[in-house]
């Protein structure tokens, strides 16, 4: 069997380099006079291989193409349907960010250096293709159950102007991620179609698998229901892992830390747990729909520098309720 090359232009300076590249392609023993010849032409490279014995050429290539495929970057693997995915304990997750904690020391309503530090840390996971959607508050600007019965404005319209808060706080919190190049989208509760999209859970789910953060902003749309409501609602829906909830505190005690400096952090806690003592972790709606749903909900402090990516990353940070830990890094 003889295969022969085409045609290939070469000028003289490149024969020995050329012929060098051709050899290291075949790294088998041969017979130099049967298995390549090759020979210039008009200026032409002229290649001729022969063999009587192609199965072992064969076999060699078959075994260094399948060598290359398996590679895989570090820290990813391979799913069933040969796609890439981070080696991560959580691939999709859901980040609700309190308004309080967008304050951040409160001299002022929105503090950048906070949205900037979310930003470079949910950048720093999304490289890892960990999918990340964000719930924001709105407490730092409005909050509606405070203002309610003040000159005579009903709960119901409190709420509303603060769902509008929540949206404020979530296209600050886009431009802040798209200046540092991380695609993000923002979709709000009711409509807003010239600064926002509306929520639409298959596309909210399909920009998260393009790799883009999705910011869900007003809330669930409806008074009378919080943002942590609406962080465990979306979380269900768009069929995340887990609900990591950042504020300004290390994560849950079993007294109030700014009054008893004996309280204790809390490792690890059952729904039940939260229900029964009442501990201020997310609102009662919240931890109910997360109990029924099989969420988990990690209580971290976000003024602390990484703590949002080992978040996401699933090492031990804060308190997690709901489920034990498995990661063995040491929690902050």
């Amino acid at each position: 069997m003889a295969i022969f090359a085409s045609l290939v232009p070469i000028s003289s300076s490149s024969h020995s380099i050329f012929s060098s590249s051709l050899l290291a392609l075949c790294p088998l023993k041969v017979d130099h006079g049967r298995a390549m010849n090759y020979r210039r032409t008009n200026g032409r490279f002229v290649i001729n291989c022969s063999s009587s014995e192609m199965g072992p050429i064969n076999d060699s290539m078959n075994l260094r193409q399948s060598q290359l495929s398996s590679m895989t970057p570090l820290g990813v693997t391979m799913n069933d349907a040969g796609m890439s995915k981070p080696s991560c304990k959580w691939q999709r997750v859901l980040l609700k960010v309190s308004g309080e904690a967008l304050a951040g020391d409160h001299t002022q309503n929105i503090d950048p250096k906070i949205t900037m530090a979310i930003a470079r840390e949910v950048a720093s996971v999304t490289r890892l293709g960990i999918e990340v959607a964000i719930v924001v508050g709105g407490g730092n600007i409005f909050r509606g159950s405070s203002w309610a019965g003040s000159g005579g404005l009903d709960r119901s319209s409190a709420d509303y102007i603060g769902m509008l808060a929540t949206v404020m706080n979530a296209i600050f919190l886009q431009a802040t991620m798209e200046s540092i190049g991380i695609p993000t989208r923002v979709q709000t509760a009711f409509r807003m179609s010239e600064v926002a999209e509306p929520y639409i859970r298959r596309r909210a789910i399909r920009h998260l698998e393009k790799g883009r953060v999705v910011i869900f902003a007003a809330g669930t749309g409806n008074p009378f229901f919080t943002t942590d409501t609406a962080a465990a609602l979306r979380c269900a829906e768009i069929n995340a892992e887990v609900v990591l909830k950042a504020t300004n505190v290390d994560g849950v005690f079993d007294d109030d830390p700014r009054r008893n400096p004996n309280a204790r952090l809390l490792d690890t806690l059952t729904y039940q747990d939260v229900l029964s003592r009442d501990l201020s972790v997310m609102d009662m709606t919240a931890v109910t729909l997360c109990q029924e749903n099989n969420i988990p909900v990690v209580v971290f402090n976000v003024t602390k520098s990484g703590n949002i990516s080992r978040a996401i990353l699933g090492e031990r940070v804060g308190t997690l309720v709901g489920g034990p830990w498995v990661s063995t890094t040491a929690r902050t």
